[in-house]
């Protein structure tokens, strides 16, 4: 997951965009993982985990985010697309070994608002989302970053989110839908968005694969 756009009140929304390796296997949404029931999420099929879950019964979504810093130690590096799946059981951030993660933001929400950990390979770090809109992308909450000024004020001014990720992926610093054609010849793009709205009521979940899109580019 690259970017995370987060709009606090009734309901919470949450939008997600997974960029990733093109040729890296996965599966939509669905409930995959028995040891988590009722909870579903888009499933890595290389590592296992997810880059953004919902538990309906609980009105929680968890994202994340790799970060940057340090990486875990060969010898005893996990994948971090468990985070999700155990902070959405947990209510926060999960008891778990940080140093034996990579670099993340884990963000988990629910009807009330939006927290975002953040572990450099160091360091650990909390805080809670401002009121309105967010945009958290692999610096986390980064007024610098191109794409969270690009896209922070387009998501500001609208509540109908989905026509901002139309349009061709875009090698373009501060693209939503990206695609990187990368020296090795692999493709690293934007495969699927996912928006979740949270509220005292209802959760609902929809999803877009963008795989067929990636062929054209800015």
């Amino acid at each position: 997951m690259c970017t995370v756009i987060v709009r606090t009140g009734a309901p919470l929304t949450l939008m997600g965009v997974r960029d990733e390796l093109a040729d890296r296997p996965w599966e939509g949404p669905g409930e995959h993982w028995p040891e988590y029931p009722g909870v579903v999420g888009g499933r890595d099929l290389k590592a296992g985990g997810t880059w953004l879950a919902v538990d309906p019964a609980t009105r929680r979504a968890a994202a994340l985010l790799n970060g940057r810093g340090t990486a875990a130690p060969d010898n005893v590096r996990v994948s971090r697309g468990d985070l999700p799946l155990k902070a959405l059981a947990a209510g926060g951030l999960p008891d778990v070994d940080l140093a034996a993660y990579d670099p993340f933001h884990l963000l988990l929400a629910d009807v009330s608002g939006a927290r975002l950990w953040s572990w450099d390979g160091v360091r650990q770090a909390a805080r809670t989302l401002p009121e309105g809109v967010s945009v958290i992308v692999n610096t986390g909450l980064d007024p610098g970053d191109p794409r969270v000024q690009a896209q922070l004020p387009r998501f500001s001014a609208t509540t109908d989110w989905w026509p901002l990720t139309d349009g061709p992926h875009s090698p373009a610093p501060g693209a939503l839908i990206l695609r990187h054609d990368l020296p090795d010849g692999r493709l690293y793009a934007s495969l699927s968005v996912t928006m979740v709205r949270l509220s005292a009521d209802a959760v609902t979940t929809e999803f877009r694969d963008l795989t067929s899109r990636i062929g054209s580019q800015a």
